[in-house]
């Protein structure tokens, strides 16, 4: 199948300089089979890079989402399937791209994963509302799915 593009004009074109954004995800939606967390983290990531901004962004999975950040027997065993992650190479190639990806520590706790259950390079924060609030006073804009 071809699709051919339509014509788009952009009325408000935005560039900045610098982006300093925490997402704060606490449950995955889809922009059909990706979540749109990720698909936006996406967009920001390329956005900064077009732009040659300075950047910090940060992304804390919490609450029903936290599972996303558990390497494959992890969460096999806590999904009760033996299929792996499905979000590990979104996730990872995120932070390849310099986005910090982070694990709520209360939500870690609740479900009783320790530091050997997450991929490798997500740091485990206190907890989520904590962190965002911390980055928030630290001049980062929040950005929350619903």
């Amino acid at each position: 199948m071809i699709v051919q593009e339509k014509p788009l004009h952009v009325d408000v074109p935005v560039t900045l300089a610098e982006v300093k954004a925490v997402f704060s995800i606490a449950s995955l939606s889809f922009e059909g089979d990706l979540p749109a967390s990720v698909f936006h983290l996406q967009l920001i990531v390329n956005d900064v890079s077009r732009w040659k901004a300075s950047h910090q962004v940060v992304a804390v999975f919490h609450t029903n989402a936290g599972h996303a950040t558990l390497h494959d027997q992890a969460y096999n065993a806590d999904r009760n399937i033996a299929t792996g992650n499905p979000y590990r190479t979104l996730v990872t190639d995120l932070m390849e791209h310099g986005v910090q990806v982070e694990l709520c520590g209360a939500t870690a706790k609740a479900h009783g994963w320790g530091n050997e259950d997450i991929i490798p390079g997500i740091k485990i924060n206190t907890d989520a509302m904590a962190r965002t609030t911390q980055l928030v006073q630290q001049g980062f804009v929040k950005m929350s799915e619903s």
